[in-house]
């Protein structure tokens, strides 16, 4: 008696998925952190977007260590 059909896996990874990037993480966090060296003199309504740019920008550069 046969068993059920196999089920199909998941896509395979292209080999240059994991390579290494051609820019520097970093780059992305020093700009995001230089747009609150003028904070001070901003609407207290724009802070938040300036810190979530801060924080999207420090979680790109996160992911990127040890290919995590």
């Amino acid at each position: 008696m046969p068993g059920p059909p196999p089920v199909p896996g998941p896509p395979a990874i292209q080999a240059d998925h994991f390579a290494q990037q051609d820019t520097d993480p970093r780059a992305g966090v020093d700009e995001a952190v230089a747009g609150l060296d003028d904070l001070a003199s901003l609407p207290l309504s724009e802070h938040v977007d300036r810190f979530e740019a801060v924080h999207t920008e420090l979680t790109v550069a996160l992911s990127t260590i040890d290919k995590v």
